[in-house]
């Protein structure tokens, strides 16, 4: 990967960010995907402690067979006779519109990921964004809502608003911190603000708590913006 970067020619040119996220975009989207399905044995552990529980994680579980290889990070539809990932995802629609936090919410996540591999992002973004507005659903769901929801507009949506929006998420201590940090580098990227791309991606470079995918991306591309390791 460092060899890719050292091709890049010091002159930035303006298209640099989609070329990035043409990168980097499905390896993000699929880290915090694989957290978000890993919820689910917490899910399940959770819903056991009462019957009526049992029995949604028991149905989700069916929504999630039929969807076949439709659902879970990486899955390529049609992959091994695979399934289609709309009709996976109106499947967990309609177990999600009857079944409220828990597995239903669960269900809304996989959803919106369908939704999102099957091109229609902005259905996916509105999913994402009901989510993180849902007094029902946990604060730590919906922020990670909001990151999901900001990672499908990182190209298209407002940088400002999108910022905004990332950052209490970027505080010491939340679950989605890293996240939430390397988007807003990206979006200052877009808004031309090459010094304060360059400082975040040298912060999640030296945080020894960063996941390691994100630390690796974080070195290339501080060393692409000049930024130095603090």
């Amino acid at each position: 990967m460092s060899d890719i970067f050292r091709e890049v020619d010091e002159d930035l040119r303006r298209d640099r960010l989609e070329k990035l996220w043409k990168r980097y975009g499905v390896v993000i989207v699929s880290v915090v995907l694989v957290i978000v399905a890993g919820t689910a044995g917490y899910v399940a552990w959770r819903d056991r402690q009462h019957t009526e529980a049992e029995t949604k994680t028991a149905q989700l579980a069916d929504v999630l067979r039929l969807a076949g290889n439709s659902v879970g990070p990486g899955a390529n539809a049609g992959a091994n006779g695979g399934g289609d990932p709309k009709a996976a995802a109106d499947a967990l629609s309609a177990f999600a519109s009857q079944n409220g936090a828990g597995a239903g919410t669960l269900a809304r996540f996989f959803e919106a990921g369908l939704r999102a591999r099957d091109g229609d992002s902005a259905a996916a973004v509105k999913i994402y964004d009901e989510l993180a507005q849902s007094s029902n659903v946990e604060p730590s769901y919906r922020d990670l809502a909001t990151v999901l929801s900001v990672m499908h507009q990182v190209q298209t949506g407002d940088p400002g608003q999108l910022t905004a929006r990332l950052q209490p998420l970027t505080a010491d201590g939340n679950p989605w911190r890293h996240s939430a940090r390397e988007l807003t580098a990206l979006l200052a990227i877009r808004s031309g603000d090459k010094a304060t791309a360059g400082k975040l991606f040298a912060q999640l470079q030296a945080d020894p708590a960063a996941p390691s995918g994100v630390r690796s991306r974080a070195t290339e591309l501080a060393a692409l913006y000049s930024a130095e390791p603090r």
